[in-house]
């Protein structure tokens, strides 16, 4: 769905240093990007490649959307790839899943999502349609939860995108609370219905909204109402409750990641004036105000995040000046919604292979052999992403390729972390002469490879090829998949994929469970 970015104000492309963050960021509201702090650069480029996520950008575009000098965006694109949260393919810059950890400190911080969402699944399954919940956010609404029933014709929103608050039934419901309910007849979209009710806080004000959203081709207007309203009030009143007792819910799970005095000072000793020390201590603070229910205030905030009181209050000040963050009460700043515009909703609808893709590409290019991610489905593995060198002899495999997962360097890191009972289904049979068939045996080398975290496999799945794995973890540590590099066995003896390859797979594994870590995606998706 296309939506509308924000134009930044053209500016003088002048050549500029970074300015410290003490001295920038108490500037007029109006000042062109280019004369504002270092922050506010880094948001406006952040926010640029954001509005049209599928897209790449140059520097050069970026510079033009933005009005910043080029030398500007350099170290700004600079700095947010060394903090992991753009990435570049040779010359085009592109989101990457860390900066997710921005919207993620919203959402965890104001706590809606966290607390709201089971009674919205449970809605979804019981009227078999889409369920939604969604913010105000000035002059839109942003949907916080999405539960979406997937058929022919499926509500394509996700968490973070927006739609204007007068033209959907979330909107109407939040301007006009008192209503007992809001309709939305292809307002927005023809053939796109919807039926919502405000839900409110324990102080009577309508915080979101929950939406039933259907298609004409299901119900009418009127008939998704009748169909739906009896339901979506119990569920309204379960919601309800449930903010009244917010004070004895868990704290959000969020950990505002590294240290940022440290972390910033380290990432400036290392890269030098390519790094922008102030915006990764902005940023810092801007992640640290989700980590409380409520936000934070400026001297718990110092704490977390390790930076001087000074840094944080005129970061909270940039972040408040442009509708990021926000006073709530007690001398605590909480982030806004709008945060969510920093890609989260094309980010979140990754899914796990393109994740991991890119850093199989440079694996590739670092090692100059084919690479492939894999995970178990039954007794096999099955290949969900693949980058193959160009050479007079290659190992020929596709996505979706089913391999036995006892004869694979792949499957014996994900085989290695199932219980013994689950291991008695498996015969392994010969498919080469070097394959193990000694259900004994291949016990012992997924027990090595348990305790080694990476196996080797030579020539057993067919002759003249030579794999090597390590396992890739979810969040929780959990082995969700496996990636390796495959070669023939006349290029690289297994002395060189321990020597040459294995670091290589680590680190990339790493990078891989990184992003994996501020995402949703699934494995087995």
């Amino acid at each position: 769905m296309a939506r509308l970015s924000k134009v930044v104000p053209d500016a003088p492309a002048a050549v500029q240093a970074e300015e410290p963050m003490e001295e920038t960021l108490e500037q007029p509201v109006e000042q062109p990007v280019e004369a504002a702090g270092t922050l506010e650069r880094g948001l406006a480029v952040l926010r640029t490649v954001a509005a049209d996520p599928a897209r790449p950008a140059r520097a050069t575009d970026l510079a033009r959307a933005t009005g910043l000098a080029r030398s500007t965006v350099d170290r700004v694109v600079g700095t947010l790839v060394h903090l992991g949260y753009l990435r570049t393919d040779g010359r085009e810059v592109r989101l990457a899943p860390r900066l997710m950890e921005l919207g993620e400190a919203y959402l965890a911080g104001d706590g809606l999502r966290d607390a709201l969402a089971p009674a919205a699944v449970r809605l979804a399954e019981e009227l078999d349609e889409s369920v939604s919940l969604a913010v105000r956010d000035g002059d839109e609404v942003r949907f916080v939860v999405q539960v979406t029933r997937r058929r022919t014709m499926s509500v394509s929103f996700r968490v973070g995108d927006v739609l204007p608050v007068d033209r959907c039934a979330a909107g109407l419901a939040l301007l006009d609370p008192d209503a007992p309910w809001a309709e939305d007849d292809q307002l927005i979209e023809p053939g796109l219905i919807a039926v919502a009710v405000p839900v409110r806080d324990g102080r009577g004000a309508a915080v979101c909204a929950i939406s039933v959203v259907s298609h004409t081709s299901r119900h009418t207007a009127a008939g998704l109402r009748d169909h739906c309203l009896p339901a979506l009030r119990r569920t309204v009143e379960e919601m309800e409750t449930t903010l009244r007792d917010r004070s004895s819910l868990p704290p959000p799970r969020l950990d505002p990641g590294r240290e940022a005095a440290d972390g910033a000072q380290a990432a400036k000793r290392q890269l030098g004036m390519g790094f922008l020390q102030s915006l990764a201590r902005g940023l810092a603070v801007l992640v640290a105000l989700g980590s409380a229910r409520g936000g934070l205030t400026l001297a718990d905030c110092a704490k977390v995040t390790g930076l001087p009181r000074a840094s944080v209050r005129r970061a909270v000040q940039t972040l408040e000046r442009l509708g990021y963050a926000t006073a709530t009460g007690g001398a605590r700043f909480a982030l806004l919604p709008r945060v969510l515009e920093f890609g989260y909703a094309h980010l979140s609808g990754l899914t796990f292979g393109e994740i991991v893709q890119p850093h199989l590409a440079d694996l590739v290019a670092r090692v100059r052999e084919s690479a492939s991610v894999a995970v178990l489905s039954g007794d096999d593995v099955v290949y969900v992403a693949r980058v193959q060198t160009v050479s007079l002899m290659s190992v020929n495999l596709t996505v979706g390729t089913r391999l036995p997962a006892y004869a694979t360097s792949m499957g014996r890191v994900l085989l290695a972390e199932l219980p013994e009972e689950r291991l008695a289904s498996i015969v392994p049979r010969r498919l080469s002469a070097r394959t193990v068939t000694s259900r004994s045996e291949l016990r012992a080398l997924l027990r090595r490879a348990a305790a080694d975290g990476y196996a080797l496999v030579d020539q057993e799945l067919e002759e003249g090829v030579r794999s090597i794995a390590v396992p890739v973890r979810d969040r929780t540590g959990r082995v969700v998949a496996a990636v390796n590099v495959a070669t023939h066995a006349g290029r690289a003896t297994p002395a060189a994929l321990m020597n040459d390859v294995l670091p290589a797979l680590r680190e990339t594994a790493a990078r891989m469970e990184a992003d994996l870590a501020h995402t949703r995606a699934a494995a087995d998706e």
